[in-house]
């Protein structure tokens, strides 16, 4: 699969199965995560959800206290190669920690730049970079520790297992957060524009991709 460099659109594969929640999409704005720090104009962010579209249940203790990551459907889901490619970095050491919804969250919400301020890595918890051709490279985060597969300088195709859906540095509940650069580093990096087999998923659609739809 060819990717068009800076300044072009990259088409990519959805780099999962099952059903995913799109939040924070460039279709809806830009930049999606309002900054544009780390070139994350064009970034988009997947939430594994179960069959009646929904994350974990929400209880009363949900509005309390943090929950443990495995309570979520998505966690431990198989993340895979967007496109072919070589896997120029990888990351594999950040814990997962807590989910926090509710009244969590908004504590969280509090220290977010405090993890800025601590640089890419406390943002992008475990993560894969994948060169696709053309001047792209894919950038894959939120990654289950000890989840990662590949090793830098391996070669991918497209729908290989990278790694799974975790917890890891910036995050509130378990989901991937994916976004396409110009460079792998990260410090000098300017975004660049995704597609997903042509088109671009709006904030509260579900993606819903089966085994044989993603081998097509």
């Amino acid at each position: 699969m060819k990717a068009a460099g800076y300044g072009g659109v990259v088409d990519l594969q959805y780099p999962f199965t099952g059903r995913w929640l799109v939040q924070n999409s460039p279709a809806n704005r830009v930049p999606s995560h309002r900054k544009t720090v780390f070139a994350t104009s064009y970034a988009i962010d997947f939430v594994p959800v179960g069959d009646t579209h929904r994350t974990a249940p929400v209880t009363f203790a949900t509005l309390l206290r943090p929950e443990p990551p495995e309570k979520f459907p998505g966690f431990g889901r198989p993340v895979l190669a967007p496109a072919d490619g070589a896997v120029v970095a990888v990351h594999d050491s950040e814990p997962d920690h807590a989910a926090y919804r509710g009244l969590p969250s908004l504590r969280y919400a509090l220290t977010q730049s405090r993890r800025a301020a601590a640089g890419w890595t406390a943002l992008a918890g475990n993560y894969v970079v994948l060169e696709s051709g053309g001047g792209a490279f894919i950038v894959l985060c939120h990654l289950q520790q000890g989840s990662v597969k590949p090793s830098a300088g391996q070669r991918v195709r497209a729908g290989e297992l990278l790694g799974r859906c975790g917890n890891s540095g910036n995050s509130t509940e378990p989901h991937l957060h994916i976004q396409a650069i110009n460079t792998p580093d990260i410090e000098r990096a300017s975004a660049v524009q995704m597609r997903f087999k042509g088109s671009l998923p709006r904030n509260g659609q579900i993606v819903e991709i089966d085994e044989q739809a993603r081998a097509v």
